[in-house]
């Protein structure tokens, strides 16, 4: 009896210990979200060179501006390369900073000898994997989504992995990767099996690189955001959760040392917590796939925007 006693003892502590660390991280974030830290000394301290995939639209723009801005010169590699030029010269043109563009298609698997090409030379400090794709912003059954399972797989999972090959040997001493997944990745999601369990990949393979090469003063940090308005998104209309590229890009870089993994805002925080609270067999019930179909499927249609820019 005495025994079991302490074996509850143990567990109680063990939970409180747990809910503390917690409460501890998510104050952190709204920390850092009201007190909005600049991270450029820690930024620059990486190298002189960013590499960002995906550059050419939504979130790698953002990121592309932001890095420079912060006084890094900056690699764009994207598939249009009408879309790279102008946001080259724009760069250029605002921040100072020099650019080098890279023009290549994610979908493909022959594309990485030709980078690694353009990249010689070059200091590079951070790394942002961005580029992916969504084949379908609406949910569906699996059967019933859009036929491009070979691209979504060099899109969202191999390219994360052979672009991470190529650069983390160039790293001198330290450095930084952003990987960008998604809050669709922090547990199955269905009518989006494809997308999620492509983001889970990126999620689980950075947490472990993480712990991997930590110890040689790399930081590698996976970003889960829900819903953010970009071209792939539609445009959705912005609103207290869907945030825009700039607002999202901008506040990720102030958590860049909170930890391995975190959701890149604030408001995402806040609603990946609420979702963890819906037990598993409600998430993957027949009424909440019906809800997906239904009712959110009408929130996406009403809430669509695909004239509006929202990159500025």
């Amino acid at each position: 009896m005495e025994a079991l006693e302490q074996f509850f003892s143990f567990v109680g502590v063990l939970v409180c210990l747990i809910s503390l660390v917690k409460c501890v991280r998510f104050a952190q974030y709204v920390f850092l979200h009201f007190w909005k830290p600049s991270p450029r000394s820690y930024l620059q301290s990486m190298g002189q060179w960013a590499v960002i995939t995906g550059a050419g639209d939504g979130i790698g723009k953002e990121y592309s501006f932001e890095l420079a801005k912060h006084g890094l010169n900056v690699v764009l590699i994207s598939r249009t390369l009408e879309k790279l030029q102008a946001i080259a010269m724009e760069i250029e043109r605002t921040t100072g900073s020099s650019v080098k563009i890279i023009q290549a298609d994610f979908t493909k698997d022959d594309i990485y000898k030709n980078i690694k090409e353009n990249l010689k030379g070059l200091e590079i400090g951070i790394l942002v994997n961005n580029v992916g794709m969504l084949p379908n912003l609406l949910p569906s059954y699996f059967l019933n989504a859009p036929d491009e399972i070979q691209s979504l797989i060099h899109c969202n999972i191999t390219s994360v992995v052979k672009v991470y090959c190529l650069l983390i040997c160039t790293f001198r001493r330290k450095g930084l990767i952003l990987n960008i997944s998604s809050g669709a990745a922090l547990f199955p999601w269905p009518l989006y099996s494809m997308y999620s369990a492509s983001k889970a990949f990126v999620c689980t393979f950075s947490k472990a690189l993480q712990a991997e090469y930590k110890g040689k003063g790399i930081l590698i940090q996976v970003l889960t955001p829900y819903a953010i308005s970009t071209s792939m998104t539609k445009h959705l209309n912005p609103n207290i959760i869907t945030k825009t590229a700039n607002e999202f890009v901008k506040e990720s870089l102030n958590y860049v040392t909170t930890g391995d993994e975190n959701c890149g805002c604030l408001a995402h925080e806040i609603l990946a917590c609420f979702l963890r609270l819906i037990p598993s067999w409600a998430f993957y019930s027949r009424t909440f796939q019906m809800f997906l179909l239904t009712q959110y499927t009408d929130y996406l249609r009403q809430n669509v925007n695909v004239k509006q820019n929202f990159y500025k």
